[in-house]
């Protein structure tokens, strides 16, 4: 106040100087000139206004120096103050805005020690500021720090894990939900010999004979990470979790061998595939089971499907052709060795992909002759006899596809190979019918071939079979329609060919 006051002053100072310069100049010395006043009065009266024009002047030099001087005071006294809010009510007036900054981050840390299982949230987003700069502006910073810390909320968040829409459970963050999916995933990525997991590579490498190479492993189930709001209590432990995802909460069940029993009567009692027997209870070897047995029949519920996608390469033989010189000194049927022959050898990949370890389609994707097969010569009697194979197969479906091959499986032997298509069974080569029918045995209808030359086929799972037994059929000739009776798992044909009573990798005699 006394700066302004003082500005007042110095105002009325030069407008009194002025009147006194202007009066001074032009009404008294003039009027003494006319009135013919001595001179050394005239030259006083000139002095005694110079002295006055000169107090005059001090006073505007002074009234400059004021004017500055309370600007400069109020400059300084001016101060940026922050006005603090939390949404639309104010929490105070600060100095700075990082007072605020540390105490939140500070009350965060605090959180985090005292919630160590959980994340948990302060609603720092709703805080804003208004900054303010005025004369003589005050803040508080400890009240404003007090009012804020009342008005400051917390709450806990996790992350949900929604498998096809469905909330599964919690977990505390991204980090442990990732870990969680990614311990399921390994469980089914396959193994290298020296044990480590084959990874995903962005252009993965061909894989030699006997290596498998991994394409892509991912769900078959949408599966969701959202960060949400939620109560501590709702966090669920990794492992709690895994388990949850790969079982359903199913409880264990089991299944106690009774008189009569055997591994396909029991699936197909329990309504389950044989495959969960054999996989469930390793022990069982060729189908032996007793009365007492107790077996393990849990049939697992899954949440996630993980499905993998590999490349498998293999070696295969090529099975050799037999070149036949006619000769009427010996009777029909019978065959004398030339000259032997020797099996070729080809490369085959397959593309596999697979649901939880279980064979969901395979693909066919490339062969490659590495080995040309060398023909055997042999001498064949002459007498012509029916029904007699040429030791040449084709595919007994036309626009085939493989859905399993064959192989060990779960501890058994899988003779044939799976094969999907066109619904019409062909013969795959010359030959008599020496069975139809189902005996129980888990291929359900089945027809079985004679080719008269130690080769025998066998097609399985048909709807309907359209041959007889003792019937001579010709290479291509329809004999019955794709179906999925006795232990099948979907609509296919299960093929085999047996040399004197030995299977065979159907593939070493199928080419495309």
């Amino acid at each position: 106040m006394n700066a302004f006051k003082g500005k007042d002053w110095a105002k009325r100072t030069l407008s009194a100087t002025k009147r006194l310069f202007s009066k001074a100049r032009y009404g008294s010395l003039t009027e003494r000139i006319r009135e013919r006043r001595p001179l050394h009065r005239t030259e006083s009266l000139l002095r005694s206004t110079k002295l006055r024009l000169l107090q005059g002047v001090g006073a505007l030099g002074l009234l400059a120096s004021l004017s500055v001087g309370g600007n400069e005071y109020v400059k300084l006294h001016t101060y940026e103050v922050y006005h603090v809010y939390v949404g639309d009510q104010q929490a105070g007036t600060v100095s700075d805005p990082k007072v605020v900054e540390d105490f939140m981050l500070g009350k965060v840390k605090q959180l985090e020690e005292q919630n160590p299982n959980v994340h948990m949230v302060l609603n720092t987003d709703e805080v804003t500021y208004k900054p303010e700069k005025a004369f003589r502006a005050e803040s508080d910073d400890q009240a404003a720090l007090a009012s804020l810390d009342g008005m400051l909320k917390s709450h806990a968040v996790g992350v949900q894990l929604v498998v096809n829409g469905e909330v599964v459970g919690i977990v505390k963050d991204k980090e442990v939900a990732d870990e969680v999916l990614n311990r399921i995933k390994d469980k089914y990525v396959p193994q290298k010999k020296d044990g480590s997991r084959v990874s995903v590579l962005s252009a993965a490498p061909e894989p030699q004979i006997g290596e498998t190479a991994l394409q892509s492993v991912d769900f078959v189930e949408s599966v969701e990470t959202p960060i949400t709001e939620i109560k501590p209590e709702q966090i669920m432990n990794p492992d709690d979790l895994v388990r949850k995802l790969e079982t359903g909460g199913v409880a264990p069940t089991k299944y106690t061998v009774v008189k009569g029993d055997c591994v396909s009567c029991i699936a197909k009692k329990l309504g389950i595939s044989k495959q969960v027997i054999y996989e469930k209870n390793p022990w069982i070897q060729d189908d032996k089971i007793k009365v007492g047995d107790v077996l393990d029949v849990t049939m697992l519920k899954p949440a996630l499907t993980v499905r993998t996608v590999e490349k498998v390469v293999e070696s295969q033989e090529i099975q050799h052709e037999i070149i036949y010189e006619k000769d009427d000194t010996m009777r029909a049927g019978e065959t004398k060795t030339i000259k032997p022959g020797k099996n070729g050898l080809k490369k085959v990949t397959f593309l596999i992909t697979k649901g939880n370890g279980y064979m969901m389609d395979q693909e066919l994707i490339g062969e490659e002759v590495v080995e040309q097969p060398i023909p055997e010569y042999a001498k064949k009697g002459t007498k012509v006899v029916l029904g007699e194979g040429t030791g040449k197969f084709v595919w007994p479906v036309v626009s085939a596809k493989l859905s399993d091959y064959f192989g060990m499986r779960w501890g058994k032997l899988h003779k044939g190979v799976d094969i999907t298509g066109n619904k019409n069974i062909l013969a795959a080569d010359n030959g008599i019918v020496t069975y139809t029918g189902d005996k129980g045995d888990g291929y359900g209808n089945k027809v079985v071939i004679d080719h008269q030359n130690g080769y025998v086929t066998v097609y399985g799972h048909m709807s309907k079979i359209e041959t007889s037994k003792g019937k001579i059929v010709e290479k291509g000739e329809k004999i019955g329609i794709m179906g999925d009776t006795g232990d099948s798992t979907g609509v296919h044909l299960h093929f085999e060919i047996q040399r004197n009573g030995v299977a065979e990798n159907p593939l070493k005699f199928l080419s495309r």
